[in-house]
Formats: C-alpha cells, structure tokens, sequence
C-alpha cells in the first residue's frame, strides 16, 4: 500500500490516468440531474437543448446506460465493471423530471433511477411529480427510490451539543418516515439511498445502511469500480459550467482511485485547518503515480508526497 500526505484545508477530489496494459478496474459514471428546462433555478438546472445533447453524445459515442439495479447486481459479483458504462440518476422528483426527461430518455431506451423527496411529493408541493405520477413511472421500469423525507442536511448535528445517540435517532427517524411512505404509496421498500445535499460522516453512513438500503449515492464527483463498495460517487450535471457538454464529456472519461483509510475520516472538523491528510491506495500500480493529484479547494491541483 502507498500513502500520500500533503498539507490541505479542505477535503480533496482525485483524478488520475491508468497505466497502459494494468489489470482493467472497469469504469462506471454515475450522473445526477435535478430539473430540466427550468432556467428559473440556473443553479440545478440543465436546459432541455444541453439535455438533448448529452443523451445524444452517449448514443453517438457507444457508450451503455445501464440501471442503478444492474450496477448494483455488477458490483455485488465483485469482478471488473464495463467501461464506457453510464448510470442515470435524478433527484427530488421534480415535475420536469415527468414531463421533459422522461420523454426523451424513454426515445433514447435509457433507464433511469429517480430519487424522491417524500415530504414534497406526499405534500402535494408545487413543481413536484405526484405518487400516481411515480406510479405511472415504476410501471413503466423506471427505479423510483429514496431521498429522505424532509432533505435534511444530515452531515451537522440540527441542534448545538447534540449526543450522538440523538442525533443518529435523528436521521433514523427521518429516513424510516420516508420508507413508510413508499411501502404505503408504492408497495414496497426502497432499495436506494440518495444522501440530501450529498452531505455526510461516519453516523450518516452507518444510519443509513442500517436500515437496508443496498446502495448510498453522494454527490462526490468520481467514477465507480469494482473497489467502490456501497457507498457510491456521482458526477452532477447542473449550472452554466457543469452542463456544458465538453463538461459532460470530459467527467464521462475519469476513472476511479480507490482508497481506504482516509485521514481525517469523513467527520465534523474541529479545527478547519487540517494539518494533514493522508490515504492508502488500494492499487497503485493501474495507475501512472505522476499523475496523482490532491484538488483542493481555493488551492486548485496539488502533488502530493507519496511514501511507502
């Protein structure tokens, strides 16, 4: 195993390059979309003539759109994952989704997961897809699954010196009213879990898998391969910039690095100014070392020091 350090002060993300002829880890994108055609919310949104064009890319580009349930059933057996393989998510259920994605995801045959917030859909809220919309949907094969119920931002405890009992019942109870309502409104358990904001720590993790959900998909940027485990990256494809489709295209070609042992673990900081972080790769040597990078926020790219 190879560690790397470097002085940081925020959490990083990683890129790198394989060596040519290394054993194939497989390399699966997960996307996650929000609204379309909805220029009232720039920062979520993907306009439908961008939307069109990504969907038309994977086609022109022979890249496979599999399922949320496929990429689990991959994962599960443990062997490498098919390249140029891309999983579709959408979060909230918002109204667009039905109406404007729908559509032109079922012309192109693509399967897609929708991730719902149940406290909008059961309230009846504005822009929001219906429980007989979301039915209509699963008839038709779609993966209708679960995004909380009132889309907390689990990674803070919601009151100052919270206990840690408290606050993990917090977000137990919270998901267990989200899974009700599907097995009241859908007839069964959701089986996928999109984390709020994609905000987490250790406690959010270990709640959440507690409760039996095969897979937890965040919202770090990355790819996913046999190394993953069940806690999975995603790629947003939102806003001015990241929508773009020299955007979409250049994410659809990371690769994953995988790690254990990250410090510090993914936790509440004590002190912002992280003095060190450090990782153990899992497989160096698919790898080219020189091309390993820590991003750090207002930093941009920096070389980390590698040692054995």
């Amino acid at each position: 195993m190879i560690r790397l350090f470097l002085l940081v002060l925020a959490l990083p993300v990683f890129f790198c390059g394989p060596v040519a002829g290394a054993a194939p880890l497989g390399n699966v994108t997960i996307l996650i979309y929000h609204r379309f055609g909805e220029e009232r919310y720039p920062t979520t949104n993907v306009s439908m003539d961008r939307f069109r064009a990504q969907l038309d890319s994977l086609d022109a580009n022979g890249y496979q759109v599999i399922s949320l349930t496929e990429l689990d059933t991959l994962l599960a057996a443990g062997g490498a994952l098919p390249d140029k393989t891309v999983v579709i998510t959408i979060d909230d259920g918002y109204l667009s989704t039905y109406e404007r994605a729908w559509p032109l995801l079922r012309a192109h045959g693509f399967p897609f997961t929708v991730f719902l917030y149940t406290r909008a859909v059961e309230g009846g809220y504005h822009n929001f897809i219906t429980w007989d919309q979301a039915r209509e949907m699963a008839a038709a094969g779609v993966e209708i699954e679960d995004h909380g119920f009132a889309h907390h931002r689990f990674g803070t405890p919601p009151a100052p010196g919270m206990d840690e009992a408290a606050y993990r019942q917090w977000i137990v109870d919270d998901v267990t009213r989200s899974r009700r309502l599907f097995e009241r409104r859908l007839g069964r358990e959701p089986t996928f879990f999109a984390l709020p904001y994609g905000e987490y720590n250790q406690t959010v993790l270990e709640a959440v898998k507690g409760l039996g959900y095969h897979l937890i998909l965040t919202q770090d940027p990355g790819s996913v391969s046999r190394f993953s485990g069940t806690v999975l990256p995603r790629e947003p494809i939102l806003g001015t910039d990241w929508s773009t489709i020299g955007h979409f295209q250049q994410v659809l070609k990371r690769v994953d690095l995988p790690f254990t042992d990250p410090s510090p673990p993914p936790a509440l900081l004590t002190d912002p100014a992280v003095p060190r972080f450090c990782l153990r790769l899992k497989d160096l040597a698919s790898y080219k070392p020189a091309s390993l990078g820590l991003y750090v926020s207002e930093f941009g790219w920096l070389a980390p020091a590698i040692t054995n």
